[in-house]
């Protein structure tokens, strides 16, 4: 995903497309995380949203659920504050539907 001027801007239906291809994983965990996020938040995802998922989905299948699963947490030197955010809302959404 290109970076952007403006990251609260919704993005488009073809870049929401995209970047649900590109989130498709080889572990089921993942997926079921990814899967219960776009459920809840597709609707309103925004481009700097959009672009930490996409540095999220740049991990190993084992690394990026360690993080889903706060086994760790992001180092600083590639997780900005964006990446940060929406790995605490998928969190979030993954203990809710736990719960549920």
């Amino acid at each position: 995903m290109p970076a952007t001027d403006n990251p609260s801007e919704p993005i488009s239906e073809r870049a929401l497309s995209k970047l649900k291809w590109r989130c498709r994983r080889g572990l089921l965990e993942n997926d079921l995380f990814i899967a219960r996020f776009f459920t809840r938040h597709e609707a309103s995802l925004t481009r700097g949203q959009a672009q930490a998922l996409e540095t999220l989905m740049d991990l190993s299948d084992n690394d990026l659920l360690d993080l889903l699963l706060a086994r760790k947490e992001p180092e600083p030197g590639w997780a900005g504050a964006e990446v940060v955010e929406l790995l605490q809302l998928m969190r979030s959404d993954g203990a809710q539907s736990l719960s549920s």
